[in-house]
Order: structure tokens, then sequence, then C-alpha cells
């Protein structure tokens, strides 16, 4: 097997692009096949290298990699006007200066284009001949065989008045040229396919095996797009999750897996990604479920590694401590900051949370009474410092809300942290007893 990878670089790679690499790429892997790299940069407006970089970029941190490639499809004009001419040379195309409207005004009256074939013109721009009678069928491996009638197709146009040949000719010669086997791609590219099989007619040559993914849709049951969120491959890393998650949840949206279970290793993608076994209809992107297999992924990690991450993620360093003691509680790496931050930023000022957690009568007395305890406590450790804390709880007949919530938002400034005792231990006995006596001394 053979597959491909054809992104035209006009945007960041979203997320319905990052899902036909990855199942490519899957299927390469999985068959002991080859993967090419080709980009179709035949829109030279758009295809910047500043968006061919964010391709790459893109790939490399899904780390998918391949290989043969990357190919520029605009490097290989001079092949795409070979093939051109080879066609011109039998007859299977034919030059016109005919416009779109000429045609459509032709069709209205005569009821086909194929008046416009009389005579091959000097000049104008180029046309695939398409047969008078007949039919063209896709034998789609995912969505079964669909066919196009010919008396229903324009003869398409396949090169311009200066020889610059469209999308539909210079794929079908790439893919021709590269031995490409299957070509997996979304659906939207559906409409493409008989013009791409027409031209591989034309020149006598085998075309690949057609296989269209059903498109993404959001949670709401629209087509993908960024009011549901995330819409590319950049956003969901500079969101925190981790490439293996998103790898993982994006291969299951529509690939027929079991239903029972969630995750996989990329090896085991490989092994069971098939294309009879993917759904014709559209899969649900739906970030809750991302966030959800990210955070079992980021917990999965070694404390080592994760800190790793989230000091890259961050730009920080000597994470370590509050990496441990936060790391159940979130879900992203961009989670982190907001838990743990206080603990190198100091407080946050959330006026609203001081107010209400200080409104409980009794509070200012339970936190003097905590900065008393904690100020004798030996040794400081987590054991001894919850000791100390639930001690006071059972001395005064006291809640929580009258001493965990106060020493809380004294030390983080807001009533989200890791766990208090683990929070205390970690800032240390002078750190957390300065923030103590400010959260008093504003209280008071």
């Amino acid at each position: 097997m053979k597959v491909r990878f054809a992104p035209s670089p006009t945007g960041a790679l979203h997320i319905g692009g990052a899902r036909t690499a990855l199942y490519n790429w899957l299927l390469a892997r999985g068959s002991g096949g080859r993967l090419v790299l080709r980009i179709e940069d035949t829109d030279r407006e758009r295809s910047t290298p500043e968006n061919v970089e964010q391709i790459l970029d893109a790939l490399r941190w899904l780390e998918l990699d391949w290989d043969e490639g990357p190919v520029f499809q605009a490097a290989r004009a001079e092949r795409h006007a070979e093939a051109l001419q080879q066609l011109l040379d039998a007859g299977h195309a034919y030059r016109t200066t005919a416009t779109g409207d000429d045609v459509r005004a032709w069709k209205a009256q005569h009821g086909d284009d194929r008046g416009f074939r009389g005579t091959s013109e000097a000049e104008g721009a180029v046309r695939l001949r398409v047969p008078d009678e007949g039919e063209t069928v896709v034998h789609d491996a995912v969505r079964g065989d669909a066919s196009f009638k010919h008396v229903h197709l324009d003869d398409p146009v396949i090169a311009r008045a200066d020889g610059s040949v469209l999308y539909n000719f210079a794929v079908a010669i790439d893919d021709l040229d590269a031995g490409v086997t299957h070509v997996v791609r979304g659906e939207d590219h559906l409409s493409n396919t008989p013009k791409q099989l027409l031209v591989f007619e034309a020149l006598g040559e085998r075309a690949p095996i057609y296989a269209h993914l059903p498109l993404l849709h959001g949670p709401d049951g629209k087509k993908l797009s960024k009011r549901h969120g995330a819409a590319s491959v950049q956003e969901l890393r500079d969101q925190g999750y981790l490439p293996e998650a998103v790898n993982n949840y994006v291969a299951l949206l529509g690939a027929g897996f079991d239903p029972e279970r969630e995750y996989f290793t990329r090896d085991e993608l490989a092994e069971r990604l098939r294309l009879e076994r993917i759904s014709r209809s559209p899969a649900v992107f739906d970030e809750r479920k991302l966030r959800h297999i990210n955070g079992h992924y980021l917990r999965e990690l070694p404390v080592e590694e994760l800190t790793r991450r989230l000091e890259a993620f961050t730009g920080r360093e000597g994470l370590a401590g509050a990496v441990e003691i936060s790391r159940e509680k979130i879900q992203t790496l961009a989670d982190f900051w907001p838990l743990a931050g206080f603990f190198f930023d100091g407080p946050a000022d959330d006026e609203k949370a001081f107010a209400k957690v200080f409104g409980v009568e009794g509070a200012v007395d339970g936190l003097a009474a905590a900065r008393d305890a904690l100020a004798a406590l030996e040794p400081f450790t987590q054991e001894f410092v919850e000791a100390a804390l639930r001690g006071l709880l059972d001395a005064n007949d006291w809640k929580p809300k009258h001493v965990f919530q106060p020493v809380r938002v004294a030390i983080a400034g807001t009533t989200i942290s890791p766990g208090i005792f683990e929070s205390v231990a970690l800032l240390g006995r002078d750190e957390t007893l300065r923030r103590v006596d400010a959260a008093l001394a504003r209280a008071r």
C-alpha cells in the first residue's frame, strides 16, 4: 500500500486535515507501506512559505513522519506540461477559447457542451474530452459505488491558456507518478474524483483506490468550525493538549473501533484501522471528550516527563513539586498555571473569593488559629500539616469553611488550588506564614 497526504498550504492544518494525515499514516504503518507527503501549492498567492511551515510544524508535533517528500506540486510543472501535451496529441484533450459562460449558454441552447469540440483552436484553455456515452464509476472503499453519467459532465478545463495545469489534472499525474495505490481524503473531494478518473482513463493508466472520509461535525451537528472551539492543530497545542491524546481521539472519529474502549497506542491504532470499517456518517468532534482523554494521558505521564512538558509549555523552571501535587486536578497543560501559578507568582487577587470566604463568621479566628498551629509545627511536612489543621476542626467544633478555605485563600488568593495540605507543605513554613499574616491584616 502506498498512500499520500496532500494538503494545500493555504493556512493552518485544521482538525479534519489532521485526521486525514493520521489515517494515511496509520494505513501506511499498519500495512508496511509508504506515505508520501505532497504539498499542493499551485495556488501561488495563498501557498506561502509560512503556510507550508505551519503544515510541517503540525505534522511534526503530531509525530507523523513520512517516507517520501515533501514533494511540491508547483515544482512538477514540466512533468505536468508533458502529460498535458500527451493528451492533446492523442486527441483526448483540446484547446478552446470558450469561457464558462459560453459553455453554459451553449448548453442551454443545445443540451450539452460538445459543440465546442468541433475544431481544436491554437490558443485557449485545455479541456479534457469526456466520452459521449456511458458513465464514470467511483468505487469508493468507504462510501461504496457512485456513478457519474457522462451526459451530465462538462468537458472539464484541465489547463489554463498559459499552459499552467489545474488541480484535478495535476493531482492525477502526481498520484500516477508516485505510484499511489490508495487515495484517502475528505469527502469534500468526492466531486473531484470522476474528473481525476477520466484523466487516468485518457492516459490509459490504472487509477488508485479511493476512500473518502466523512466530514467532522461539532456537537451541534454542524460542520466543524471555530465556533466549536479549537479548529487547528496549533490551537490544540496552544491549549495544552498532548499529541498522543489528540492522535488517540482523532483516530476514533469514525474509525469503527471497539466502542467500549477509549485508549489505544499508535501501534494498536495502525493494527486496527481498516478502510472498510470507517463509518459513512459524519463523526462528531467534541472537545469535552478530548479533554477527558487528554487528562488520562497527562496523568499517565511520569512526573518527570509531565514536568518537562509543563516547563516547556509555560517557559518556567522548577515546577516539579507543584506538578506532583497538581497532576490529578488538570486535564490540559494550560490548566496548570491557573491552578498552581500562585506558588511562583504569589496569591491571585480574587476579591470575590476573599470576601466570600472571610464573610463566614469565625473564618478570621480559624485562620489565626491555623497560623499559630503552623508556626509551632515540627517537622513541617504534609502529614503534620494535615494533622495540625484537622486538629483545629476537632478541638473547636469547626467546619472546613472555618479553617481550610481561609488558609487556601490566604496562600492562593482564590478558592481553587491543589490539595490544601500539600500546598502548605510545598510553600514551606516561612512563605505560608507570610501570606497568612497578609491575609489576616487584610481581613481584620
